[in-house]
């Protein structure tokens, strides 16, 4: 067995019931923690390999429960971009006070720990200057932002000071099976295909015209599990994404492809109060140079394969 026992915060999560059911085959037994806020509990595989703990990563006496058990700390639990200008004050507990606290926890009673994977987010790259961006860019402009990086400074502390074998992944507007529109807060793609079925218009906040870097699932996944099986990337950050932009209107039109529905509608909303990025592309250089991963997916494909699984497929 690769991975021995490991952690899943926030593991019944698009992201992370997704990494749950990659690791389910290759792990002696999984651990996870998420309090349901947002995760779903239908999207964790069934098997006596998984304990679930419906509970916060903040509840300190649950991590000194878990952690002495595992040997790999997937970390995935957050409050979403959205949520956070709803709350900050829960954004900063959940994103950064309790991702500090399962670094300080795991320091002290997770003895055999093999690697730390952190889940971070391109967003702390609002609107970039720089483009396609590297991982040296920053430009915190909202709560979710300023959370994730700042919990990526405490990575790099603990990786300083007790040696901890950390690895942080910033992921590019990930989408594809496992993200549910009955979910308020998921992805743009989920709520087109939503739209498509219902027969209702495709809502884009803004003209369109803005650009994101969209990442299918499975290859967000196999970066994940190359990260945490690789030496190379202790103590690395690395952008997760494809390096190409996408308008939010061509998005718009390859949906109407996949789903042979040329003319299904649009509308045009204003922008909401986390619309600040005009263009986002990533630079994937890194990530594939000292990994060697690489997306395996287009666009299209990645969108027919969601399509798929939104009716029954597999």
């Amino acid at each position: 067995m690769k991975f021995g026992n490991v952690l899943v915060t926030g593991g019944a999560g698009f992201l992370g019931s997704q990494l749950v059911k990659r690791l389910l085959p290759i792990s002696k037994h999984i651990y996870i923690i998420d309090n349901l806020s947002t995760g779903n509990k239908k999207a964790i595989p069934s098997s006596d390999k998984i304990t679930l703990y419906e509970d916060s990563i903040t509840n300190g006496d649950i991590l000194e429960e878990v952690l002495p058990k595992v040997e790999y700390i997937f970390h995935f639990a957050c409050k979403n971009l959205v949520l956070s200008v709803e709350s900050m004050d829960d954004d900063f507990n959940t994103n950064l006070y309790g991702g500090y606290l399962l670094l300080q926890k795991a320091q002290q009673y997770c003895p055999k720990l093999k690697k730390f994977i952190y889940a971070s987010t391109t967003s702390i790259y609002s609107q970039a200057s720089t483009l396609p961006t590297p991982e040296s860019y920053y430009n915190i402009k909202l709560p979710y932002a300023a959370s994730k990086f700042s919990m990526e400074h405490y990575c790099h502390v603990y990786s300083e000071m007790y040696q901890m074998p950390i690895t942080i992944l910033r992921f590019s507007n990930v989408y594809g099976p496992g993200q549910l529109s009955s979910n308020p807060y998921c992805g743009v793609v989920a709520k087109f295909f939503e739209a498509i079925d219902r027969n209702e218009p495709m809502i884009i906040y803004g003209n369109g015209k803005q650009t994101r870097d969209f990442t299918f699932v499975e290859d967000a996944m196999d970066a994940v599990i190359i990260a945490a099986s690789s030496a190379k990337s202790i103590n690395q950050i690395y952008n997760v994404g494809t390096g190409s932009e996408t308008s939010v209107l061509d998005l718009a039109k390859a949906i109407q492809n996949v789903t042979n529905q040329e003319n299904a509608a649009l509308q045009f909303e204003p922008k909401r109060k986390v619309d600040v990025v005009e263009r986002r592309c990533i630079q994937a250089d890194k990530i594939k140079k000292e990994l060697n991963w690489h997306c395996r997916h287009s666009l299209m494909e990645g969108l027919a394969k969601t399509y798929t699984w939104l009716h029954g497929g597999d």
